[in-house]
């Protein structure tokens, strides 16, 4: 087989790279940026997706550089108890929920790749620009995105676009989608450091569907403290997006942090993490509408390419690693027919990929929180007079079934990248 091309060397592109050449097929990536670095906040990574790279021989790296999770506790806007359920390997996963820097698992997929694959068949500065398909192969051009000028082309045997939510080869398939949808949030991610929050390794979503707090910590506790990442939400009327949304655009205090000020618990002094944060990133909540088909012959998406999702449940990139692996497992399954592959692959992931979009716009596992404010906006006594363990339970283990990592069938289950397809 020739050279499978893989536009784009983020988490996704990385993942498909290692699994595809772990199968035995040859991979060439394509990023656009000139230098691959090691950029971003926090980042969830769940045990279904743990359990693939596990499979690529990185669990130990992973938990080197992050933190295993043990923890996730809802509540109120005031500070009150919601609800608490373990994760991870202290709810009897065989693999562990590991909160790491975004750059760090950047950085060890990348270190992976070169060790493994080798730095000649990474080819930064090289964006997407076109492709054409025949029943043979596919060819694409590639541009600097930072000059204009054709930075080269490349012939290969499939074409697997993990380019993100701008998507060249999406907007090929699919010229009229637009820009991607805004419901309206607002986040604002910044990095802290600090003492531990109960354990130091407890997740906590604080709120409600129109005011947000999220905190995790990404790293062990050394000399009583932790690096601690947050994101804090606000929805806006508003719901027209004027640009092109952008990870790394500053965050001002001031249009955000009044609205936290009062949040200031016990347990946690919400405006105070906030301002020692050396600054925070402001990023819209988007997502695309579910596609009818990745797959185009010889051509499909991956990752955000294929289902960008809003940031809740900790989905975003352990879905585009899941990708990867089932890709790489469809190849498998048929190596003489890269057709068939390429369309299993779609009947397998997009469903299901396409169930958890539409599960985020309803906030997904975080609809109990809306619910306590609903019933009980000032507040409770006894928090079973306001929710039911039961209510909590249908929304929370529904959402696992549909994430695909509920407890009993991923710890019986074979990996992605070696099941029969």
């Amino acid at each position: 087989m020739q050279d499978i091309l893989i536009a784009g060397g983020g988490i996704g592109g990385f993942t498909a790279a290692l699994s595809l050449h772990q199968a035995g097929f040859p991979v060439r990536i394509f990023e656009s940026v000139e230098q691959v670095q090691a950029l971003g906040l926090g980042i969830n990574l769940l045990p279904h997706a743990v359990r693939e790279l596990d499979e690529l021989g990185l669990l130990d790296d992973l938990m080197a550089a992050g933190l295993a999770s043990n923890t996730l506790s809802y509540f109120t806007k005031r500070g009150e108890l919601i609800w608490t359920e373990p994760r991870g390997r202290a709810a009897g996963y065989k693999w562990p929920q590991v909160s790491i820097h975004r750059g760090e698992l950047q950085r060890i997929l990348f270190e992976a790749v070169i060790e493994r694959i080798g730095a000649d068949r990474i080819h930064t500065g090289h964006h997407l620009h076109r492709f054409d398909q025949t029943a043979d192969g596919v060819t694409a051009e590639f541009v600097n995105r930072r000059t204009g000028a054709v930075s080269g082309s490349a012939v290969g045997s499939l074409l697997i676009a993990a380019d993100g939510i701008h998507s060249v080869v999406r907007r090929h398939f699919y010229p009229d989608e637009g820009m991607p949808i805004w419901n309206g949030a607002i986040l604002w991610r910044g990095l802290a450091e600090g003492p531990p929050v109960f354990d130091g390794k407890t997740l906590i979503w604080a709120g409600h569907a129109r005011q947000k707090f999220v905190f995790y910590p990404i790293s062990p506790v050394v000399d009583g403290r932790q690096q601690l990442n947050f994101i804090a939400e606000l929805v806006f009327d508003d719901q027209v997006l004027s640009e092109r949304e952008d990870w790394n655009k500053a965050g001002n205090l001031d249009d955000f942090l009044p609205s936290f000020e009062d949040w200031n618990f016990d347990w946690l002094d919400v405006p105070g993490l906030i301002r020692s944060a050396p600054g925070t990133f402001q990023f819209p909540m988007v997502d695309r509408d579910p596609l009818p088909r990745w797959t185009n012959g010889r051509v499909t998406l991956l990752g955000d390419a294929a289902h960008p999702m809003y940031p809740i449940g900790s989905n975003g990139a352990s879905q585009g690693i899941l990708d990867a692996r089932a890709l790489s497992g469809c190849l498998t399954s048929y190596p003489q027919d890269p057709f068939r592959a390429l369309e299993r692959y779609d009947e397998v992931r997009r469903p299901p990929t396409s169930g958890i979009v539409l599960a985020n716009r309803g906030n997904g596992p975080e609809v109990p929180m809306t619910l306590v404010e609903e019933r009980a906006p000032d507040g409770f006594d006894d928090i079973n007079d306001v929710i039911t363990p039961d209510e909590v339970l249908q929304v929370t283990e529904g959402y696992r079934r549909a994430a695909g990592f509920a407890m009993a069938d991923l710890n019986e289950r074979p990996s992605l990248g070696t099941t029969a397809y």
